[in-house]
């Protein structure tokens, strides 16, 4: 699909996705529409096996038996060969939907990998999680479903009223009629900018109410750590309620129109028997007309079956047309630009000149201003640390540098490349991070492992996870390293899993490394193997480091001292003591934490 062309909306944007597998659709909407031809001939055969046994009624004896029994193999041999072709028209319908929903999954991830960051902070992970799921899945089901079944239906009514029609026009019309006066109550109901709105707001109640959930299972310890249910953890509740409100008073509005449609539409046969008596009374001996009079009681109110598949369709459509509009309003969102020429870096010193930041508030035109104006180069082969306060810009410039946002202004270099002129995936090649809170994949420590580099062999894993002080631990569980982490698994430590992570990074090897406290969880038995850890891992490299703990970048090539987006100070441990100013405040402050004790408190 080309994201840029994407103009058509709802139905329309339907069909284009499932035109995706044209060759397979087509098919298997010949096949349905042949399967509902098949199942009609038998409706035919007893047709005219009534019309032998009605005209030798005086006189059974006289019945064609071979005929009848002709009409007998015929209605089997067509039910056996609709059911035949009802199972290939299916197959075929479902391999399409589900390559299509393969292909719409897999667009859809890489999209949102190449989105900013920024997105998936405005955009709650339930919104996220329903769009790749439950959205995409109700397209498998248009496709696989109610594309046949649409064709089926199609040809089914065509045939039925085509015949109906053929035997009686007066008595036919009279049930087209009923059927279009129903289907027209309905469709009002659902037509108009109201009904449009009504979805919309079903959906953003359905999307809050994952959202919620999302967050209620992951507060689950506050939870019950502070003795909460789920009808004080406010959000969720409320938006619960809001959900089964809105789902109340959308099916009240349709209530009165769908119960008034479905009489219509069982009661058919009160149609038609008042004009078949009516015209049966101006011809009362005429066995022809009584044949179809019956044939006409038989088969008329099967019409209404087909058709309701119709109503199922329509209001299926409207769901899933909205869950596209949700699927393409991702696809809408712009990714990080990808350069037209881009450049690659010779060297690896990472420069800062003149970037300023700030983070778009969801809802207005605020901007927080993050970062002004920060410039200092960052040389390879060097330790340069990040200190300062929550909330300074720490974690931002960090996130600057492999491009999880782009600069409002000023530039960002490796090398003397702006990070904007290379291709993302160069980029992410030339940059490790080692984050504070680390993300494990549901799968073996080897290949949580092996996520540094795809195609690293068995000893190369084995030899990173040495490097990082985590071989022992990992040879200690059940399974070694093919143990799955996370649920159904085992479950990690906070130092184990962040010396899990710098086993990626070892074993990535990138010439420029941010490391966000690489050290917070390790206890104090560990630290010093982490430290060891490290200093193979930053041998020749850029490295930039965000420093909590102030004794771990003592022996820093460069500090900056960061203060509300500004570089406040700059210089090596000793020389910003010396000067007095921030960073000795916050070593005093560090210091002093260090030797804190608690202490047991005299009774009064």
């Amino acid at each position: 699909m080309k994201h840029a062309l994407k103009k058509k909306t709802g139905i329309m944007r339907l069909l284009e996705i499932a035109g995706e597998k044209k060759g397979l659709l087509i098919c298997s909407g010949i096949l349905s529409m042949a399967s509902a031809i098949f199942m009609l001939i038998p409706y035919v055969s007893v047709y005219y096996i009534l019309a032998e046994l009605l005209s030798h009624a005086a006189d059974l004896s006289s019945v064609d038996g071979p005929l009848m029994v002709r009409w007998g193999w015929i209605a089997l041999g067509s039910m056996i060969a609709g059911l035949i072709t009802m199972y290939l028209g299916s197959m075929a319908s479902h391999i399409a939907a589900f390559r299509i929903l393969y292909g719409l999954r897999v667009q859809l991830a890489e999209h949102i990998g190449r989105l900013p960051l920024g997105y998936l902070n405005q955009t709650s992970i339930g919104a996220v999680k329903k769009t790749l799921e439950q959205n995409v899945e109700k397209i498998e089901k248009f496709i696989a479903h109610q594309i046949p079944d649409m064709f089926n239906a199609l040809a089914t009514v065509v045939v039925m009223f085509a015949v109906l029609f053929y035997l009686n026009f007066w008595m036919a019309l009279v049930c087209l009629a009923a059927i279009v006066l129903g289907f027209g109550i309905q469709t009002s109901m659902w037509v108009g900018e109201q009904a449009k709105e009504n979805v919309k707001l079903y959906y953003d109640a359905l999307e809050e109410i994952n959202a919620s959930a999302v967050q209620y299972v992951q507060g689950m310890p506050a939870v019950k750590v502070f003795g909460q249910t789920v009808h004080s953890f406010r959000c969720f509740y409320d938006d619960m309620i809001r959900y089964r409100d809105l789902c109340i008073r959308f099916s009240d509005s349709f209530q009165n129109g769908f119960a008034l449609f479905k009489t219509i539409l069982a009661s058919l046969l009160s149609f038609i028997l008042p004009v078949g008596v009516l015209l049966l009374s101006q011809n009362p001996n005429s066995m022809a007309f009584a044949l179809v009079l019956m044939f006409f009681i038989v088969l008329g109110p099967g019409t209404a079956t087909p058709l309701y598949r119709f109503l199922y369709l329509s209001s299926s459509l409207r769901d899933i047309s909205e869950g596209v509009d949700r699927i393409d309003a991702v696809f809408s969102e712009p990714a990080v630009p990808e350069p037209q020429h881009p450049k690659k870096p010779e060297t690896y010193s990472v420069q800062f000149d003149g970037v300023s930041f700030s983070y778009d508030t969801t809802g207005t035109s605020a901007r927080i201003e993050a970062l002004s104006g920060i410039s200092f180069t960052a040389e390879q082969g060097k330790v340069t640390a990040l200190v300062g306060p929550s909330g300074s810009g720490k974690t931002t410039i960090a996130n600057l540098i492999p491009r999880f946002w782009d600069v409002r202004g000023g530039a960002v270099r490796i090398g003397g490349v702006d990070v904007r002129q290379m291709r993302t995936e160069d980029l992410m090649d030339t940059v490790s991070f080692v984050f504070q809170d680390t993300f494990l994949f549901f799968d073996t420590l080897y290949e949580n492992i092996r996520v540094g580099k795809p195609g690293a062999s068995r000893e190369e894993v084995y030899a990173a996870a040495r490097a990082a002080q985590c071989h022992d631990f990992i040879e200690r569980l059940p399974q070694g390293y093919d143990t799955l982490i996370g649920e159904g698994g085992v479950y990690l430590s906070g130092g184990e899993v962040q010396r899990v992570s710098v086993a990626r990074a070892i074993l990535k090897g990138a010439p420029v490394l941010v490391l966000d406290e690489a050290t917070a969880f390790a206890d104090p038995e560990n630290e010093y193997k982490m430290q060891m850890a490290l200093k193979e891992l930053v041998k020749e490299k850029t490295v930039i480091v965000i420093a909590h703990r102030l004794s771990s970048i003592r022996e820093a090539d460069q500090i900056l001292v960061l203060q509300e987006g500004r570089i406040a100070e700059r210089g090596v441990h000793a020389e910003l003591l010396d000067k007095g100013g921030v960073y000795r405040r916050m070593w005093n402050a560090y210091t002093d934490a260090a030797s804190w004790v608690i202490e047991k408190g005299v009774p009064a």
